[in-house]
């Protein structure tokens, strides 16, 4: 018998969801994710590489300043369309000025997938904090599910060239983003402007108990690191690299697609 779907808010795609995280790479534990991310990018001269949940572009910043401005093309994947103007702003920032054939913005559910590009498509693909929101409801059992987070990694694995690396950040399981803000407090005395500091960090702090609530209903999956390990495995990704971050509230991963 067919199940009638659990009614929820799903605030990612909403405008003031997408501007309250344009601001978070200012916090201390973003900040440690941010660089510790940044340190296992490798982006070479001319090649295609995908920020999947991209937000305000930080990671797509740092790709293009890490390949010394010279990749081919950078695609800013979010399900919120607001980022199309942080990317337009990020674009008039980057030196020299990026076009937008070369750092671009696309508004799409990555929950779904990647069909709009082809097999062997990416040089790389890096993601912060991000792919643990892919959801999937199953109508038939009323319930979510993992599909849709199983899906997104052998998309991934799809769209990359063979060699191709896979960069990504996800949640520990049950995070807790009362110590992400305490971290983040140390901020506010090395602020310039310490109350403007302050609403950032409560504006990314307001959304954790949605965050935390939809993931024990198991619509957000916050799994544990063997179980990511094992996904990537059954993906396709037989060796990963792996260690904490974001003040020991998440896992950073780094995957490679075998070459042959």
């Amino acid at each position: 018998m067919m199940t009638t779907k659990i009614q929820s808010v799903n605030y990612w795609p909403d405008n003031a969801c997408a501007k309250a995280f344009w601001g978070q790479h200012e916090l201390a534990p973003y900040q440690e994710l941010l660089a510790d991310t940044k340190a296992w990018l490798e982006p070479q001269p001319l090649q295609r590489w995908l920020d999947l949940g991209c937000g305000g572009g930080q990671l797509t910043r740092a790709l293009w300043e890490k390949s010394v401005r010279r990749l081919s093309e950078v695609v800013g994947l979010d399900c919120a369309a607001a980022n199309a103007t942080a990317f337009a702003k990020l674009r008039t920032k980057l030196k020299p000025r990026a076009t937008r054939n070369r750092v671009r913005f696309v508004a799409a559910d990555f929950s779904q997938g990647l069909a709009s590009w082809t097999d062997d498509y990416f040089d790389g693909v890096v993601s912060g904090l991000a792919i643990h929101y892919a959801e999937s409801y199953s109508q038939r059992t009323g319930r979510w599910t993992r599909s849709g987070y199983d899906r997104i990694l052998a998309e991934v694995f799809r769209g990359l060239r063979p060699g191709g690396v896979f960069v990504f950040s996800v949640n520990v399981p049950e995070p807790s983003w009362g110590k992400v803000a305490w971290k983040s407090l140390g901020g506010f005395f090395k602020a310039r402007r310490p109350l403007r500091f302050l609403k950032k960090a409560w504006r990314v702090w307001s959304y954790g108990n949605w965050l935390k609530r939809e993931s024990r209903r198991g619509r957000f999956h916050y799994l544990p690191l063997e179980t990511v390990l094992k996904k990537l495995d059954l993906a396709g990704f037989p060796t990963v690299d792996h260690r904490l971050s974001f003040a020991g509230q998440a896992y950073l991963l780094r995957a490679r697609k075998p070459s042959s």
